[in-house]
């Protein structure tokens, strides 16, 4: 490489490591506050070097033309933030879920610490939940289909080509909403099973005036939640795994 050549060369990394830094920093599991910086810049930058000479022919741009050199940086935030916030919000079909099995067991008062979110706090299922599908996420490689979306993106989305707003804002509207959904559909057993605790708690109540059916009811959803946790645990992870894969599929190129 000759020295007229490091300029053009300094902007093309420049570029990409804007997309695939910006990818790291909302990544789940990546892109956690409890990461060290120095961590997630190390390994934001050596998968910038390795993507660099693949889509070096597509970066073409002039160390002299300031303007469209911003145009560009600008561009390559929006794609990067794009995708990573589509896995992050992804994530949050997790939270919901702990967050309504937490209600049905009357633990929604037990607040820890989010993990995830630096000081915020949670209910204990639900940071439990998350952190579980992070591990998954790393355990099942699927956070290679998230590096896989960065190389991909530069074919459907060239270097200062910006997604069409529309475009953008239905693919982050249908991520809401199917995490959503995704978070309802892996607690609806704890939604079954509230419905008919609670509904048997107050046919004994009303059978039994006498008996004192708070005493015996937390302790008994606690009881009971746990128990069915434990066995449709594995059914829920598959579920919200099989949705994550397909929120970075639609950035793959087949």
């Amino acid at each position: 490489m000759t020295i007229r050549l490091l300029p053009e060369f300094a902007i093309v990394v420049m570029l990409v490591f804007a997309r695939v830094g910006t990818l790291m920093m909302l990544m789940p599991g990546i892109g956690e506050r409890t990461i060290v910086m120095r961590t997630r810049l190390a390994l934001g930058f050596l998968t910038t070097l390795v993507i660099v000479p693949l889509v070096r022919p597509m970066v073409t741009a002039s160390p002299t033309d300031i303007p469209l050199l911003i145009n560009l940086l600008f561009a390559e935030l929006i794609i990067g933030g794009m995708i990573g916030i589509s896995a992050r919000l992804a994530l949050s079909a997790l939270q919901t879920a702990g967050i309504i099995v937490a209600n049905q067991m009357s633990l929604s008062y037990a607040q820890t610490l989010d993990p995830t979110s630096p000081g915020q706090q949670g209910t204990v299922f639900a940071n439990f939940m998350t952190m579980l599908g992070v591990t998954m996420i790393f355990e099942l490689d699927l956070h290679h289909m998230a590096l896989a979306a960065i190389f991909d993106s530069y074919k459907m989305f060239l270097p200062g080509n910006l997604p069409v707003a529309a475009d953008a804002l239905t693919l982050v509207t249908d991520v809401i909403v199917g995490s959503f959904k995704v978070g309802v559909q892996i607690s609806a057993p704890f939604l079954v099973f509230g419905l008919v605790f609670n509904a048997g708690l107050g046919i004994l109540a009303r059978m039994m005036p006498q008996l004192q059916v708070f005493n015996i009811a937390q302790p008994a959803a606690i009881l009971l939640g746990t128990l069915i946790f434990i066995a449709i645990m594995g059914t829920m992870m598959s579920t919200f795994l099989r949705y994550m894969e397909t929120v970075l599929a639609q950035f793959i190129v087949r």
